[in-house]
Protein backbone atom coordinates (compact mmCIF):
# COMPACT_ATOMS: atom_id res chain seq x y z
CA UNK A 1 0.00 0.00 0.00
CA UNK A 2 1.64 3.08 -1.16
CA UNK A 3 -0.63 6.31 -0.77
CA UNK A 4 0.78 10.23 -1.13
CA UNK A 5 -0.30 13.60 -0.16
CA UNK A 6 -2.92 14.15 -3.18
CA UNK A 7 -4.99 11.33 -2.33
CA UNK A 8 -4.65 11.41 2.03
CA UNK A 9 -6.22 8.00 3.54
CA UNK A 10 -6.37 6.64 6.68
CA UNK A 11 -4.64 3.08 7.02
CA UNK A 12 -3.48 0.88 9.92
CA UNK A 13 -0.52 -1.47 8.82
CA UNK A 14 0.24 -4.20 11.50
CA UNK A 15 3.65 -4.00 10.86
CA UNK A 16 5.31 -7.40 12.04
CA UNK A 17 3.21 -9.34 9.32
CA UNK A 18 3.50 -6.86 6.35
CA UNK A 19 5.06 -8.44 3.45
CA UNK A 20 7.98 -6.74 2.07
CA UNK A 21 9.94 -6.72 -1.16
CA UNK A 22 13.45 -7.32 -1.38
CA UNK A 23 15.50 -3.59 -1.90
CA UNK A 24 18.89 -3.73 -3.65
CA UNK A 25 22.31 -3.26 -1.20
CA UNK A 26 25.41 -1.86 -2.76
CA UNK A 27 27.65 -4.42 -2.26
CA UNK A 28 30.22 -1.90 -1.32
CA UNK A 29 28.30 -0.79 1.72
CA UNK A 30 28.44 -4.86 3.24
CA UNK A 31 31.58 -4.93 5.82
CA UNK A 32 30.60 -8.83 6.56
CA UNK A 33 27.90 -11.66 6.61
CA UNK A 34 25.25 -12.05 3.73
CA UNK A 35 22.81 -9.42 4.75
CA UNK A 36 19.59 -8.60 2.74
CA UNK A 37 17.57 -5.82 3.08
CA UNK A 38 13.82 -5.74 2.48
CA UNK A 39 11.40 -2.50 2.45
CA UNK A 40 7.83 -1.28 2.42
CA UNK A 41 7.32 2.44 1.44
CA UNK A 42 3.27 3.02 3.23
CA UNK A 43 3.10 6.47 2.14
CA UNK A 44 5.53 9.02 0.17
CA UNK A 45 4.68 13.24 -0.07
CA UNK A 46 3.74 14.31 -4.01
CA UNK A 47 7.24 16.08 -4.35
CA UNK A 48 8.91 13.08 -2.98
CA UNK A 49 10.54 14.51 0.23
CA UNK A 50 8.48 12.78 2.93
CA UNK A 51 8.70 8.75 2.80
CA UNK A 52 7.09 6.44 5.75
CA UNK A 53 7.07 2.24 5.69
CA UNK A 54 8.75 -0.05 6.71
CA UNK A 55 12.29 -1.58 6.77
CA UNK A 56 14.30 -4.71 7.52
CA UNK A 57 18.28 -5.94 7.72
CA UNK A 58 19.30 -9.75 8.29
CA UNK A 59 22.15 -10.05 10.19
CA UNK A 60 25.30 -8.96 8.88
CA UNK A 61 27.38 -5.37 8.93
CA UNK A 62 27.01 -2.90 6.71
CA UNK A 63 27.76 0.80 5.90
CA UNK A 64 25.28 3.45 5.34
CA UNK A 65 25.05 7.15 4.85
CA UNK A 66 22.06 8.37 6.51
CA UNK A 67 18.94 10.52 5.74
CA UNK A 68 16.97 12.58 8.20
CA UNK A 69 15.06 9.89 9.66
CA UNK A 70 13.23 8.62 12.86
CA UNK A 71 12.20 5.26 13.30
CA UNK A 72 10.97 2.91 16.03
CA UNK A 73 12.12 -0.60 16.07
CA UNK A 74 9.31 -3.60 16.37
CA UNK A 75 12.18 -6.34 16.28
CA UNK A 76 15.52 -7.20 16.12
CA UNK A 77 18.89 -5.93 17.52
CA UNK A 78 21.76 -4.13 16.35
CA UNK A 79 24.72 -1.46 17.33
CA UNK A 80 24.77 1.50 14.89
CA UNK A 81 27.57 3.25 15.25
CA UNK A 82 27.90 7.15 14.00
CA UNK A 83 31.14 8.28 12.70
CA UNK A 84 32.16 10.50 15.24
CA UNK A 85 29.58 10.13 17.44
CA UNK A 86 27.47 8.20 19.38
CA UNK A 87 27.30 4.42 19.38
CA UNK A 88 23.33 3.27 19.78
CA UNK A 89 22.06 -0.31 21.13
CA UNK A 90 18.81 -0.68 19.44
CA UNK A 91 16.44 -3.23 19.73
CA UNK A 92 12.34 -3.37 20.49
CA UNK A 93 10.42 -0.39 21.38
CA UNK A 94 13.29 2.13 20.95
CA UNK A 95 12.84 5.02 18.98
CA UNK A 96 15.80 6.23 17.20
CA UNK A 97 16.96 9.71 15.18
CA UNK A 98 19.47 9.78 12.84
CA UNK A 99 20.27 13.02 10.87
CA UNK A 100 21.07 13.34 7.42
CA UNK A 101 24.70 13.14 6.34
CA UNK A 102 25.68 10.15 9.40
CA UNK A 103 27.65 7.98 8.37
CA UNK A 104 27.20 4.85 10.00
CA UNK A 105 27.89 1.37 10.70
CA UNK A 106 25.16 -1.17 11.32
CA UNK A 107 25.83 -4.35 13.22
CA UNK A 108 22.97 -6.58 12.57
CA UNK A 109 22.69 -9.19 15.67
CA UNK A 110 18.92 -10.29 14.66
CA UNK A 111 16.95 -9.48 11.90
CA UNK A 112 15.98 -5.73 12.52
CA UNK A 113 12.34 -4.56 11.66
CA UNK A 114 11.50 -0.82 11.52
CA UNK A 115 8.93 1.50 11.18
CA UNK A 116 10.32 4.78 9.78
CA UNK A 117 9.67 8.36 9.03
CA UNK A 118 11.82 10.33 6.02
CA UNK A 119 12.37 13.86 5.87
CA UNK A 120 14.55 14.27 2.51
Amino acid sequence: MTTNDQAPASFAVHIPDAELEQEPLDPAQIVSGEPVVTGKVLWESADGTQVRGIWQITPGVVTDTEANELFVVVSGRATVAVEGGATLEIGPGDACVLREGDRTTWTVHETLRKAYHISL
